[in-house]
């Protein structure tokens, strides 16, 4: 079999471009870019990777779990990522190659590549769809109530064709995801703008809430700080243990909270002096970052509104004053950071249509173009045209989720890894196969809750981003 050749040593002609790869500091001689993005700028654009729309919903999150599980679980998600970070990184390490698809063909052959790739283009292909339908239903709102009246650009469908064109594009259609790095860095500021937001109201908001639909803003805003923590501290449920139906379905939406795997090859392809030790330090950076913004985020939202907390967390502060000025200038942050995602999710998928449909093809940018444009083009046509994509690419998301996560970095590892270095009995690879069963068992628990919300009615976001 000619993947098991490779593996074994064998240079197949489709992959020969991208060997010379050395762990030793030395920049390889052949890749497909030449590195030159910073470290800084690298976690910029990996951070901004991971971070998507589902950090709104993480204050419900921990309303179902109470904080103690909150915290457990997003530990270990958190270090789970950056173990199959190091999975990746590890059998990119072997053979000397920084493609997820290329990894694919090297453990299983064509089939490998080609399922890579699908994963890789569905996964991100959600994720664009997803930012796009947040802009369309969210942005012209916003608009409305900075403005207080209606217009004809107003219009959702509008909107997105106007924000695809003349942002989303533009940055698309740069040769370099390292480039990326500086819109990467504003798209998190404008996040840690909300989560500056999220405390301000923690300590702003009179907790607690039975006050809704009750009585007026400045009634509400009259309540003394003091009085609001009082009466919060007496809440039971801020740091409860829950263990039911709810919790169960948290564990999914926190397992897909990390989702940046698709972006790591590339960014690590783009990397200044390349090494696994540098490129590991990026990913945990970024995920310890993240997880910092997440828990802050998750807990000051929900200490701000206990079980009153709603799955999107901004629709929350507008019961409270839906004119609140701080509120609509976070929500327009928001959009503005899910907006710039989009380029940094549309690099891969471009890059695994490439390996799909062109290998071994030099740049050329008519097809860097071309791709962008046409991407873009059918993710615009979805989000106006199919009123339930954010549900078709749940299902989606529940499978690619931990496809990308677990299940395909440690089958590569199993594959890639000589067994003269590590037999299959050794402990590396039985926690690898571990790692691939737990990506089973998640997907597996999403589509079940994602059944059982078909059957009940309701709707929850378990496909990360």
């Amino acid at each position: 079999m000619l993947h098991d050749a490779a593996v074994e040593g064998g240079i197949p002609p489709e992959e020969e471009k991208f060997l010379q790869h050395k762990e030793d500091g030395m920049r390889p001689q052949f890749t497909d870019f030449e590195g030159k993005t910073s470290f800084g700028m690298s976690v910029f654009n990996l951070s901004n990777a991971i971070m998507g729309s589902g950090i709104l919903g993480l204050s419900y999150a921990m309303s179902n779990t109470g904080i103690v599980l909150f915290l457990i679980l997003l530990t270990c998600i958190a270090c789970l990522s950056c173990y199959s970070v190091h999975l990746l990184l590890r059998s990119a390490g072997v053979i000397g190659i920084r493609a997820y698809e290329q990894l694919g063909f090297r453990a299983f052959g064509h089939p490998g590549k080609i399922i890579a790739a699908v994963v890789i283009t569905l996964h991100n292909i959600g994720a664009m769809s997803s930012y796009l339908f947040i802009v369309k239903y969210e942005l012209p709102l916003v608009i409305q109530a900075f403005l207080g009246q209606t217009s004809w650009f107003m219009n959702g469908n509008y909107l997105i064709i106007i924000v695809t064109i003349c942002i989303v594009l533009p940055l698309a259609m740069m040769k370099h995801l390292g480039y990326l790095g500086y819109t990467s860095g504003f798209s998190l500021s404008c996040m840690v703008f909300f989560l500056s937001a999220v405390i301000y109201k923690k300590f702003n908001i009179a907790c607690p809430l039975e006050v809704f639909g009750n009585h007026s803003v400045t009634e509400l805003q009259e309540h003394h700080v003091t009085a609001h923590v009082a009466a919060c501290v007496s809440t039971k449920s801020k740091i409860n243990l829950r263990l039911d139906l709810q919790t169960a379905y948290t564990i999914p939406i926190l397992a897909f909270a990390f989702v940046c795997h698709p972006e790591v090859l590339p960014i690590y392809t783009e990397l200044r002096n390349p090494t696994k030790r540098r490129m590991q330090n990026i990913g945990n950076v970024s995920i310890l970052g993240m997880f910092i913004m997440y828990f802050f985020t998750a807990v000051f939202g929900y200490l701000t509104f206990f079980e009153n907390t709603e799955a999107e967390l901004l629709h929350t502060y507008s019961k409270v004053d839906p004119l609140d000025t701080l509120i609509l200038c976070v929500r327009l942050a928001v959009l503005v950071a899910v907006t710039l995602t989009v380029p940094v999710v549309l690099f891969p998928i471009r890059r695994a249509l490439m390996q799909l449909l062109f290998p071994g093809k030099s740049f050329h940018w008519l097809r860097h173009i071309a791709i962008a444009v046409c991407l873009l083009f059918a993710v615009n046509l979805m989000v106006i045209f199919v009123p339930n994509i954010r549900d078709i690419f749940g299902i989606s998301g529940a499978t690619t989720a931990p496809t990308l996560i677990f299940i395909l970095p440690g089958l590569f590892y199993i594959r890639i890894v000589p067994k003269n270095q590590e037999p299959m009995s050794s402990r590396p690879k039985i926690q690898a196969a571990c790692f691939s069963a737990l990506g089973f068992i998640f997907m597996i628990m999403s589509l079940t809750f994602i059944g059982i919300d078909w059957m009940s009615g309701e709707k929850r976001n378990l496909g990360g981003h």
